[in-house]
């Protein structure tokens, strides 16, 4: 098998039986090409090495970041594993390498002054500005991932009972609350959309012109960000906003006013508790922001 088919193998599974968000798909592919390149063109995956895959990663250690080598390394895991399950490759030339160590880099969230002006932030008008206020109020309303919101179908949201069904990574169901501004928000949205099928079709949806009977097309993971740095640009937020940066605002504003932890992880559909607890620390440090500034025997004595 060469590398060409072995990819186009493995895209079918990582979209069939992993569910694989179409950002993560399209990083691994690329990661394992960057592979394939530097092996050359007559090279098969049941031929690569160990020592051939860290010549790899040695190479592209001067220029990346540690955290871009980690992703590649898990992307040729997967791919090898795959490969090996699958009985084209003997073993798997990834096993023994360990990963680099990334410096560790707690989130920055925004405060709630700050997620309040972002959803208030008037930019559009009409059908756009109702879809944009409800993406926006959903996003910091139920710490989504902008893949697991840019996959939403109508009939996922229940209004009425005020949750929406989400399918995070691996496939993984959750149900998720909706908040009552963010539930006000999507059915001003809705009401502007309303006709016969609306619950088959993508819930935040491409406004541009199609074709009599044509259904919408879906508001893609780019179009999201860009509607969230509009809205930044507009509110003249210092901070770069995009999406995982309200996820990380959501929890930690959770966490402050008192939310248990195995319920953010549930809520924000982490697979292991140690991926929560980062937003721990986070609060910590707030605490200590706060108590240096307002507490009298922080303040140095002038």
């Amino acid at each position: 098998m060469t590398f060409p088919e072995a990819l186009r193998a493995w895209d079918v599974w990582l979209r069939a039986e992993r569910n694989v968000s179409e950002h993560t798909r399209r990083a691994y592919l690329s990661d394992v090409r960057q592979l394939a390149t530097f092996l050359g063109e007559d090279a098969r995956p049941a031929e690569v090495t160990p020592d051939r895959v860290f010549s790899f990663l040695a190479e592209l250690h001067p220029r990346v970041q540690a955290a871009t080598l980690g992703r590649k390394l898990a992307s040729l895991r997967s791919l090898f594993g795959w490969l090996r399950r699958e009985g084209v490759c003997a073993s798997d030339p990834t096993a023994g390498i360990p990963a680099p160590r990334a410096p560790k880099r707690l989130p920055k969230p925004l405060s709630v002054d700050d997620c309040e002006v972002l959803v208030e932030a008037d930019v559009a008008e009409g059908e756009r500005g109702l879809r944009d206020r409800a993406l926006v109020e959903l996003l910091y309303g139920t710490g989504l991932r902008v893949g697991e919101a840019a996959s939403l179908d109508v009939r996922d949201l229940d209004l009425r009972r005020g949750d929406v069904r989400v399918w995070g990574k691996g496939g993984k169901e959750r149900v998720v609350p909706v908040p009552s501004e963010a539930r006000a928000a999507l059915e001003a949205y809705l009401a502007a959309r309303q006709r016969p099928g609306i619950l088959a079709e993508p819930l935040f949806a491409s406004l541009g012109r199609r074709r009599r009977g044509e259904a919408p097309r879906r508001l893609g993971e780019r179009d999201m960000r860009r509607v969230l740095a509009a809205r930044a640009r507009q509110a003249r937020l210092a901070d770069p906003v995009h999406p995982h940066r309200l996820r990380h605002s959501y929890a930690t504003h959770l966490l402050d006013m008192g939310a248990d932890l195995r319920e953010i992880q549930e809520l924000l559909g982490h697979s292991s508790l140690s991926t929560t607890q980062k937003y721990t620390a986070v609060s910590a440090e707030r605490l200590l922001e706060v108590y240096d500034r307002a507490h009298p025997r922080a303040r140095e004595k002038e």
